[in-house]
């Protein structure tokens, strides 16, 4: 068994440096971020790949909260129809909410609405980014090599599509449904704990059946969010469109959570476990009283 997990780690680590190949010679990257925290993560890797050389143009909405210049990476944005004030309203009643107190039986729908309240915004910038004929004209005549991106922001698999555009994900806190839907990996409810339940892995029967229930839910709601952003994918692409199929089109899943921190399920040869990249970097161990501190 150890040595079939090792020849997997291998191959999916040669199948990311062979999806990255035009990319790791200097080529050219468009990135479309996500907002917040999101970002805090990706920026470190983005930073890091203009270090190295490559020609990295980094998109985004020109309202908002973290995307700001770099010398790493150009800048580029596009108008959106909401102010800041308006941005950060939204963006701190959503982490209020998530920290707010509520029972087991209205977890499931508080938290659907609280999504809402930030997904109407992520709706907002890719209608008016694939409206944008400036913006879409730079981006055909750029003649990117790939596209870096967190499938949270569901516009970039469209954008893939139109630019016929190779993409490597950065994933990191979408519904566990959908990150199966793109990757195209068993799912099985019966100990893949669905998000919202706070389930482990071992589940009781009535755990697992909560669990199936949750999960009639949560795939018509997916795909009712996925079905506005099908409609104006089709306009740009004057043809009918499914977004999970644009998202399966994904070369390279790269995880951003530790296998060992998160319960087991089967994944495929295109995902990889990259570890906690999450926002800060790391400081020094030190010893205060007798503890260990960050």
């Amino acid at each position: 068994m150890a040595g079939l997990l090792q020849a997997h780690q291998r191959a999916s680590a040669g199948v990311f440096l062979l999806a990255l190949w035009g990319v790791v010679g200097g080529g050219k990257l468009l990135v479309l971020p996500l907002d917040g925290s999101h970002w805090l993560s990706m920026k470190e890797v983005v930073e890091h790949l203009g270090k190295r050389g490559h020609d990295v143009v980094v998109l985004v909405p020109e309202v908002n909260l973290f995307l700001s210049d770099s010398k790493y990476y150009t800048r580029r944005t596009y108008a959106v129809p909401y102010s800041q004030d308006e941005m950060k309203d939204r963006i701190q009643t959503f982490g209020n909410n998530i920290f707010a107190e509520k029972s087991f039986l209205i977890n499931p729908m508080a938290e659907y609405r609280n999504v809402m309240l930030v997904g109407s915004l992520f709706f907002t910038n890719c209608e008016s980014l694939l409206k944008d004929s400036e913006t879409l004209q730079f981006l055909r005549e750029s003649k990117f090599d790939a596209i870096f991106t967190d499938p949270a922001f569901l516009c970039s698999m469209i954008l893939a599509e139109y630019l016929d555009l190779p993409s490597v994900y950065f994933f990191r806190g979408i519904p566990s449904a959908l990150e199966q839907m793109f990757s195209g990996s068993p799912n099985p409810v019966s100990y893949i704990p669905r998000d919202y339940t706070q389930f482990t892995d071992q589940m009781t029967f009535c755990q697992r059946v909560i669990n199936f229930l949750v999960n009639l839910l949560e795939v018509p709601i997916i795909k009712f969010i996925n079905s506005k952003f099908e409609d104006i994918a089709s306009d740009l692409l004057k043809r009918d469109v499914d977004l999970i199929t644009l998202g399966q089109k994904g070369s390279i899943h790269l995880l951003r959570y530790d296998f060992v921190f998160q319960y087991p399920k089967p994944i495929m040869p295109n995902m990889v476990f990259i570890g906690g990249t999450n926002c800060n970097k790391r400081g020094h161990l030190t010893q205060v009283g007798g503890l260990t501190y960050l």
